[in-house]
């Protein structure tokens, strides 16, 4: 039988006295949403047309010359830090819609109390560049329906106007809970996580009002969280879900993957390859839960113990938070994988912190503090079936 647990139990956060006040703003709650002229925001990105809009009345009054001149409008929401995933999906967007914003927010509300918010990389510039050379490419390409049009970069004065409502579980605020599907996986050790991103991307809907929003697969437990808050609250928005980009090793990319360092650099594709392993044994005609999933477990139980055996400075220690193997549309789990419908598998690991660091060894953006990695692949129904 399976030992390595589906869900782990749900924590108990304590109240945080003090809460790190990194973009969240100190402001008179009434003077969140204080009318500003449109022109107030109409900065571009240097060398470029693409617009920079930080408040609401500017980004709105040039979503309505959009709209007057009908042009679709494609949403991709980010947290900065961009990769080349994020580029990925502002591509799509490009190829499928008239105009593409990109929103750059870090949102505190999808941070628990102990997690890196305060160290959550900020590159505004390197971002700016980045979408500054995609534009570029996309112009020279000819092929594309849009370009980049606009950056969205809202404070949290802006998002919250009525004051940030904190990150405890128990916190008081306007908010959008998704339930089932945000408990389940990665809401079960991070209770306030699809919370907060539900509400911010409820937020950002609403602002932009995009006729399409692209996220990616690596998170695919948000883009379900998504798909049914557009569906079940009648948002006239399509949700479109770009492929997982991935480094060459296997490991997907991620904002977080700069927190790794060169040592665990190397271990953290035992996550990819642990589902690689589960992907197989489907793929071979397996269908249950421990045919797929057994050997996916063996696997890492395998990697885990060779890396317990090397001396501390040698080693990388993680931690398994979850292997699922899952209903691809609300992620039930599975005993059995339905053939005509696929499944998906999905897993979470804790890469933690170098035990001894060799002098000058490179241990990661802010000193390598522990790094939650995700992944998942989808198996896709078997035709005929």
């Amino acid at each position: 039988m399976s030992t390595i647990p589906r869900i782990l139990p749900r924590l108990r956060l304590p109240t945080l006295t003090k809460m790190s006040n990194r973009n969240l703003s100190t402001s008179p709650p009434t003077q969140a949403c204080k009318p500003t002229s449109p022109s107030s925001s109409g900065s571009t990105i240097p060398n470029t047309s693409i617009k920079i809009f930080r408040t609401l009345p500017s980004l709105r009054h040039w979503r309505r010359t959009q709209r007057d001149a009908h042009r679709t409008i494609g949403l991709v929401p980010t947290m900065g830090a961009l990769h080349d995933g994020h580029l990925s999906l502002i591509r799509q967007a490009a190829s499928e819609t008239s105009a593409v914003v990109v929103s750059i927010y870090v949102n505190p509300a999808q941070f628990g109390v102990h997690e890196d918010l305060s160290s959550y990389p900020q590159t505004w510039d390197a971002d700016c560049k980045l979408l500054r050379d995609l534009d570029r490419e996309l112009a020279e390409d000819g092929g594309n329906k849009g370009s980049v049009a606009a950056v969205f970069a809202p404070t949290t004065q802006t998002m919250y106007p009525s004051g940030f409502p904190g990150q405890e579980v128990d916190a008081k605020g306007s908010f959008v809970s998704i339930t089932p599907a945000g408990e389940k996986l990665e809401g079960v050790q991070r209770p306030t996580f699809f919370r907060g991103v539900a509400t911010v991307c409820m937020k950002l809907f609403n602002i932009v009002t995009p006729e399409k929003v692209y996220f990616g697969q690596k998170d695919v437990q948000q883009t379900v969280v998504i798909r049914k808050m557009v569906r079940d609250f009648c948002m006239d928005t399509e949700v479109r879900v770009g492929a997982t980009v991935r480094e060459k090793d296997g490991l997907a990319m991620s904002s977080r993957n700069v927190y790794l360092g060169e040592r665990r650099r190397k271990r953290a594709v035992v996550l990819s390859e642990t589902l690689k392993v589960a992907e197989a044994a489907y793929t071979e005609g397996k269908r249950t839960r421990e045919e797929i999933m057994g050997p996916a477990e063996t696997y890492v139980r395998g990697v885990m113990d060779a890396e317990e055996a090397k001396p501390p400075s040698q080693r990388v220690k993680f931690e398994i938070g979850y292997l699922s193997l899952a209903d691809p549309d609300t992620l039930e789990e599975l005993d059995v994988v339905d053939t005509g419908r696929g499944a998906v598998l999905s897993g979470a690991f804790k890469m933690l912190p170098v035990e001894e660091p060799a002098e000058g060894e490179d241990l990661g953006l802010s000193g390598g503090p522990a790094v939650r990695l995700i992944d998942n692949i989808i198996l896709a129904p078997v035709e005929g079936a």
